[in-house]
């Protein structure tokens, strides 16, 4: 498929009707060079990859927005349906194409696209083709757009974020994955909700894998700032692990019980995503919980490892990680988290 964009060649032999259509004013002066252009490339246009384009679209975030995708048809009636919306957005440049030159220049690629899991497929082989696919993909976002932040989305995540590290020899700050920023979201959610807050007003996390291995960080959640399990404490209120336990279970099944029930997920991790290219691109130096190269933090070692550990994002990607304070056991499970992704890899041969 040729790529295609919106144009302003409407009249007669492609005119250029722009020129004609407005005069200049005397003594004007080329636009500042300060004045910067935002383009974010979306690869993948199933129902996640086009949550996270219309979010992004309706957030203004961007001044042009390419997508890429396998299925030229399909590529080619999305793209034309973003721009039929036109008059109800910000003012937006949208390209298709399968051609990833369309990527050019891009400040953050998002990459969406994987493998579906064939029935009776195992995870391992599953995985493979993913790893094959991203071979595909991630060379040509970094010839492209050599100075981009690539942001993966695509399952499973840390070492989809780890292959992506290594295919595009970015330096580590540049290569992030979503992580466990919509499960820190889940997490959030039904806290505040068993306390009747909002969730805003909840700061808590989930670290590690963004799986079944993942580590809730009971220790530091707070609510207005009231550190909760300390607060219990000095109370003298009981409360039983196993509650914990049964909301962090909760979390994990959260996802899976939005595809039994509707087919897939598509709308959290829009917003999710969104809220994490904001803070790339508006240099926000907000803190995240996504997956990040965390050899070296809290004892995790063993090899290179992508998983999830509040991180503060800006206009360079990943900028430092939060000296967060994990207990004895907090520490121990994020560890075994690790060993638990770099099993995967090493089954991988990576």
């Amino acid at each position: 498929m040729q790529k295609s964009s919106s144009a302003s060649s409407l009249g007669p032999g492609g005119l250029d009707l722009s020129q004609s259509f407005f005069k200049p004013i005397q003594n004007t002066a080329p636009p500042s060079p300060t004045k910067r252009h935002t383009k974010v490339s979306v690869i993948g246009v199933g129902n996640v990859g086009m949550a996270i384009a219309q979010t992004i679209l309706t957030q203004d975030l961007v001044d042009e927005l390419a997508l890429v995708d396998a299925k030229a048809d399909k590529l080619h009636g999305e793209m034309l349906d973003l721009q039929h919306a036109a008059a109800f957005l910000p003012r937006t440049k949208i390209n298709a194409s399968v051609d990833y030159s369309v990527t050019a220049g891009s400040d953050l690629c998002i990459v969406t696209a994987g493998a579906r899991q064939n029935p009776g497929e195992s995870r391992l082989n599953l995985l493979q083709r993913n790893v094959a696919m991203f071979s595909n993909i991630i060379p040509p976002l970094a010839k492209y757009s050599p100075d981009s932040i690539l942001l993966i989305v695509s399952n499973p995540v840390d070492v989809l974020t780890y292959v992506s590290w290594k295919l595009s020899g970015f330096p580590s700050n540049r290569v992030i994955g979503s992580g466990t920023n919509l499960d820190s979201s889940r997490f959030r959610f039904l806290i505040a909700d068993h306390l009747d807050v909002i969730a805003q007003d909840v700061q808590a996390y989930i670290v590690g894998e963004h799986g079944d291995s993942s580590v809730a960080l009971w220790s530091s959640i707070s609510v207005g700032g009231v550190p909760v399990l300390s607060f219990l404490q000095n109370q003298h209120i009981a409360y039983e692990k196993e509650t914990l336990e049964n909301i962090h279970k909760a979390v994990i099944g959260s996802a899976y019980d939005v595809i039994n029930l509707k087919g897939y997920t598509s709308w959290a991790i829009g917003y999710s995503v969104a809220n994490l290219a904001r803070s790339l691109l508006r240099d926000q130096r907000k803190i995240h919980p996504v997956s990040v190269l965390a050899k070296g933090f809290y004892g995790i070692d063993g090899g290179d490892v992508f998983l999830s550990l509040p991180a503060q994002l800006g206009r360079g990607g990943v900028l430092g990680v939060t000296n967060i304070h994990l207990t004895d056991e907090e520490e121990q499970r994020l560890r075994e988290s690790a060993k638990t992704i770099l099993e995967v890899q090493s089954q991988l041969g990576l």
